[in-house]
């Protein structure tokens, strides 16, 4: 499920078909720059209600997926 949606926003932003996007995409291979990563981390913040301090640490779909689930994951829904 938070695949799904983060793999949403990389397709919007990025304007490009989600089935392109896998678990093992690094951003470098999509060419994102560095305002497209922000756009996308702003909107995976908006997304999940959270804040994501060291977006610079993120390199794969993977590792956003993964950030996401353990933010998500110590609260209290």
């Amino acid at each position: 499920m938070i695949f799904e949606k983060i793999k949403k926003i990389i397709g919007e932003q990025l304007q490009m078909e989600e089935n392109e996007i896998n678990l093992k995409t690094s951003f470098e291979d999509l060419g994102v720059d560095s305002l497209d990563l922000f756009q996308i981390i702003i909107e995976i913040e908006e997304e999940f209600d959270i804040e994501i301090e060291d977006a610079e640490n993120i390199k794969t779909v993977e590792e956003a997926v993964k950030y996401v689930e353990k933010k998500v994951g110590g609260k209290d829904e």
